[in-house]
């Protein structure tokens, strides 16, 4: 008991001094704070200083973390926005990802199985890392934005459904019939509540807004505990019902008053990155088998071979979402958006960890790749495309200026 009170109380500790250095390092670089909360879990945990063990009950914390990063990820994607070509276009590369990484699977992973997580988790790309970085930036309602959301939402939900299928301990064809039938039954529940007015739900909404009742937040808990349980009684994955749950809940209060959606958006923020999702984040630190990654060169040298395998794989297939009439910085942009993944290569190498598919080294490696890859890709993407938006932009205002102070009938110098 008391070790999980240390443990609770030092992982709070890092849950402040997370935000506290990215601010710190700010004027220097930008680094996203998911970042320094795994490298602050993996220096307190077993792996260096020893401070923080693993506990059942952190563990369990932080897949409530998890889930909420896959909520949030469903209902901030906006499908009037995305549908049509940057979602059919991103869902084609998504699937070359999958072919592509499932063979590179094979030529890494000793047994089928293994390929296949290597596979799915070098065609991920971190939709709910990557939606808050665009927000910020102001790039969400941009022609890229919306391009790197529908390569997010194509690489969380495309691997989602691929471990339901290889990984739920049926047969490939009662698993894909167990699928569809999640699949069409939220889907019914999805459109059914993209049509009703839910005149009571949103009046008991703005009713407790500020009160104790909290009945929007509420609801929220319900909705994901639901399809989260009932994706996990069906053997699916569990993420798959939190994703659809964020969808669910976003067609729900669509309708409702712009002012409260604004509060209810607040509120999921506060509580997914004010309180699980850093606990998944710093968890995973903690998890983190650094002893493993260090055992042999050959194990350390996965890490940037990962990371490349993620810009080819991943990458490259992300260009068929390009805008049309993209430059190449925006492309190369896109390439390291599509490439920028962590949480489900978290999820997919646990799953291959626990069931000793692959080894403690390859899952550490993969990890560590996706810690790379959300350190540097949406950093250099956002350089490209801002670099390129400011080459384009400065010499018209160079040329406005200059033509303030022509004198008419005299020759320029």
């Amino acid at each position: 008991m008391q070790g999980l009170s240390t443990s609770l109380v030092l992982i709070a500790l890092l849950a402040v001094a997370a935000p506290l250095a990215t601010r710190f390092l700010d004027r220097v670089v930008k680094v996203p704070i998911v970042v320094f909360e795994i490298v602050l879990g993996i220096m307190l945990g077993p792996s260096l200083l020893g401070w923080i063990q693993p506990t059942q009950f952190v563990d369990t914390l932080a897949q409530f973390g998890l889930a909420m990063l896959f909520f949030v990820a469903g209902n901030e994607i906006d499908f009037a926005v995305i549908r049509g070509r940057p979602l059919n276009r991103a869902s084609a590369g998504w699937v070359i990802s999958l072919a592509a990484g499932i063979g590179s699977g094979f030529i890494l992973g000793p047994t089928p199985a293994a390929a296949v997580i290597i596979g799915v988790a070098l065609c991920s790309t971190a939709l709910g890392a990557l939606l808050p970085i665009l927000r910020d930036a102001g790039e969400s309602r941009t022609p890229l934005g919306i391009a790197v959301t529908a390569l997010g939402a194509a690489g969380e939900f495309g691997p989602l459904v691929a471990i339901s299928l290889f990984f739920s301990g049926r047969e490939l064809g009662p698993a894909t019939a167990v699928l569809l039938g999640f699949v069409l039954l939220t889907g019914l529940a999805i459109f059914v509540a993209s049509r009703a007015r839910h005149t009571l739900l949103h009046s008991q909404v703005t009713r407790t807004l500020h009160t104790s009742g909290q009945f929007a937040v509420r609801s929220i808990m319900f909705i994901l505990t639901v399809l989260v349980v009932l994706s996990m009684v069906v053997g699916l994955d569990m993420l798959l019902g939190a994703f659809a749950a964020g969808v669910l809940w976003k067609a729900t209060i669509a309708r409702a008053p712009e002012q409260d959606r604004e509060v209810i958006e607040t509120k999921i923020d506060a509580v997914a990155f004010g309180f699980l999702v850093p606990i998944f984040f710093i968890d995973t630190g903690v998890d983190f088998d650094l002893r493993a990654l260090t055992a042999s060169p050959a194990t350390l040298a996965l890490v940037p071979l990962f990371l490349v395998l993620l810009l080819i794989i991943r990458g490259l297939p992300s260009l068929l979402a390009a805008p049309r009439k993209s430059s190449w910085a925006d492309k190369r942009a896109i390439i390291l958006f599509g490439a920028t993944g962590l949480p489900i290569i978290v999820a997919v190498t646990a799953i291959g960890r626990n069931e000793g598919i692959i080894s403690s080294g390859t899952s550490s490696s993969l990890i560590g790749a996706g810690m790379l890859s959300v350190l540097l890709f949406p950093l250099l993407a956002l350089r490209q495309h801002q670099g390129r938006e400011a080459g384009r932009h400065g010499p018209k205002k160079l040329r406005r200026k200059s033509k303030r102070v022509d004198v008419p009938g005299e020759v320029p110098t």
